[in-house]
C-alpha cells in the first residue's frame, strides 16, 4: 500500500470513528419528544376576540363559547369568529368540536374553516377559501353557491365536530362522536378553526382539546395508520429478495450465530429460499471476518469490554494502535461505564484516571466524557438525564463501531461506504427520504416521518392472546 493510500485510509477510519462518536452522543438526546415535534408547533387554544363580527356575537370571558346577541335582520349580520391560531400542520390529523348549547331561534350554526383574510361577516363557506358545515340545513358549503348535501341537521345539546386529515388531504366533519363526512381539502396556506352563529340566542361551546371529545380521535387516527398500513402490505416483494435484505444485515453486523439459524429455517421452507447474485447483493465485503466479528460483539454486549480490547490487539492491532482516537475513546468510556453499572466506583474513578484523562481538553471528546464522569455524582444514575450511558443501546453503539472498523480493514472492499450502513438500514433511509420528499409536495403537511413509530404500528396482536 502506497503512503498516500495509507494516509488516506487512515483518514477515513478517523472519520468512521467520529460519525459513531456523533451517534453516542445522539443517545443523550433521543426521548419523547423526537417523535412528538407536533407538540411544539402552536395549536389554537381559545376564541380570537381580536378578530370576529364583534357586534353580532359576545365571546365569554374564558374566550371558548360565543353566543349571538342581536336580532338577524340581514344575511350579513353574522356572528363569525376564528381560533387564535390556525390548524397545525406537522401532525396526521387535526380536529376541535363545539357543543351546541342553544339553537336559538334558526339554529344558524356553523363550523370550519377558514383562512386568515376570511371575511368576519360571512358564514363559513359563503366565501373562497372557506368550508362550513351548517347545523340549520345540513349541507356543507365551500365558497359561493348553493350548498351541497352532506349531513344530519344538528341543534341544542349536539356536539358536532370539525377536521383536517392531512395525510388524505380532506376535511372531515362529525356529530356526537361519528363521522358525518368527508370533503377535499382544497384551501391553500393556514386554515382556522373557525365558528359562527346567525340567529338570537344561539350559543356554543369550543373545544379545542381541553376537554375530552365527543369523537374517539385516538381511534380514528389508529383506523388511518392502518390503512395506510394495508396499502403498503399489499405491495408484493418476492421472497428471496426479502430473505436477501435479512440475511444482509445479519451478515453486516457480524450476528453469525443467528444467521446460520436464518440459513437452516430458509432450507426447510417449501420451496427451499435461495438468493440469487442478479438481485444486487454482494456479500463479499461483509462475510469478512465474520467469526471475529461475531465474537467481538457478544464481547461487548457482555460488557466484557478488557476481553474484546484484547482481542483487538491480537487480531486488528491497527484499530487500536491510535491510542486517542474515536475508537479506543468509545471503548475506553464503555469499560468505565461497566464499573459503573456494577458499583465499582473506585476502580471507575481510578480507570478514569489513566485511561479517560488522555481525553481531557480534548474538544470531540469533551461532552462524553464529561458525562461518563458525572454518572459518579449520581446514586440511581439510570434514572438521571445521561441514564442513556448505562441502556443497552450505548453498548450497541460501541459493538457497532468496532464491527465497522473492522470491515474497513477489509483489503478487498469493494464499496467504499458498504461498512457503515446493512442493505436494509439503505433501504430505510431511502424510504425516509420518499416519505419527507412525498411530505414536502403536499407543503409539509401531515405528521413527520418516524421509522420506529411505523415499525410499532406493524405490530399485531397474537391470535389468541387476551
Amino acid at each position: 500500500m502506497s503512503t498516500s493510500t495509507a494516509a488516506a485510509a487512515d483518514t477515513s477510519c478517523r472519520d468512521l470513528g467520529l460519525w459513531f462518536l456523533h451517534q453516542s452522543r445522539l443517545g443523550s438526546l433521543r426521548g419523547p419528544a423526537e417523535m412528538d415535534e407536533d407538540e411544539d408547533e402552536d395549536s389554537p387554544t381559545e376564541l380570537n376576540t381580536n378578530n370576529s363580527s364583534g357586534g353580532f356575537l359576545v365571546v365569554s370571558p374564558d374566550k371558548l363559547s360565543a353566543k349571538y346577541t342581536n336580532v338577524n335582520l340581514h344575511g350579513h349580520d353574522v356572528g363569525v369568529v376564528q381560533a387564535n391560531k390556525p390548524a397545525p400542520v406537522k401532525r396526521l390529523v387535526y380536529y376541535f368540536e363545539i357543543y351546541v348549547k342553544d339553537a336559538g331561534a334558526k339554529g344558524q350554526i356553523s363550523i370550519g374553516f377558514t383562512t386568515e383574510n376570511f371575511k368576519m361577516r360571512r358564514q363559513p363557506g359563503w366565501e373562497v377559501n372557506s368550508c362550513g358545515y351548517h347545523g340549520d340545513d345540513g349541507l356543507l358549503y365551500r365558497g359561493p353557491g348553493k350548498g351541497e348535501a352532506f349531513g344530519p341537521t344538528y341543534t341544542s345539546d349536539d356536539r358536532v365536530g370539525g377536521g383536517i386529515n392531512y395525510a388524505t388531504q380532506e376535511f372531515f366533519f362529525t356529530k356526537n362522536g361519528t363521522v358525518v363526512g368527508t370533503v377535499p381539502k382544497d384551501m391553500k396556506g393556514p386554515v382556522y378553526p373557525t365558528i359562527a352563529v346567525h340567529s338570537q340566542n344561539e350559543e356554543v361551546q369550543v373545544n379545542f382539546g381541553q376537554q375530552p371529545f365527543a369523537f374517539d380521535l385516538k381511534e380514528y387516527e389508529a383506523q388511518e395508520r392502518m390503512k395506510q398500513q394495508m396499502m403498503i402490505e399489499k405491495i408484493s416483494v418476492p421472497t428471496n429478495v426479502s430473505h436477501g435484505i435479512v440475511r444482509s444485515y445479519l451478515l453486516h453486523y457480524g450476528y453469525e450465530d443467528t444467521l446460520n439459524s436464518f440459513d437452516m429455517a430458509s432450507k426447510s421452507t417449501v420451496p427451499p429460499v435461495y438468493i440469487a447474485q442478479e438481485n444486487g447483493f454482494d456479500e463479499q465485503d461483509i462475510v469478512y471476518a465474520l467469526n471475529q466479528r461475531n465474537t467481538l460483539r457478544q464481547l461487548v454486549r457482555n460488557g466484557e469490554i478488557d476481553s474484546a480490547l484484547v482481542k483487538l490487539r491480537e487480531w486488528y492491532p491497527q484499530i487500536v494502535q491510535d491510542d486517542i482516537s474515536a475508537t479506543c475513546f468509545l471503548l475506553h468510556c464503555q469499560k468505565f461505564i461497566e464499573l459503573v453499572r456494577v458499583g465499582s466506583l473506585e476502580e471507575a474513578v481510578k480507570y478514569g484516571r489513566i485511561e479517560l484523562a488522555k481525553f481531557f481538553g480534548l474538544p470531540v471528546f469533551e461532552e462524553i466524557v464529561q458525562d461518563c464522569v458525572a454518572l459518579l455524582a449520581y446514586e440511581r444514575p439510570q434514572e438521571s438525564s445521561i441514564g442513556y450511558l448505562l441502556e443497552e443501546s450505548q453498548r450497541e453503539v460501541v459493538a457497532d463501531t468496532v464491527n465497522a472498523m473492522i470491515l474497513s480493514t477489509n483489503p478487498n472492499l469493494k464499496d467504499s461506504n458498504g461498512f457503515l450502513h446493512s442493505y436494509l438500514e439503505r433501504l430505510l433511509r431511502q424510504l425516509t427520504a420518499c416519505s419527507l420528499e412525498r411530505r414536502s409536495l403536499s407543503g409539509d403537511q401531515g405528521e413527520a416521518f418516524h421509522l420506529h413509530r411505523v415499525l410499532n404500528s406493524c405490530k399485531k396482536p397474537k391470535l389468541g392472546a387476551s
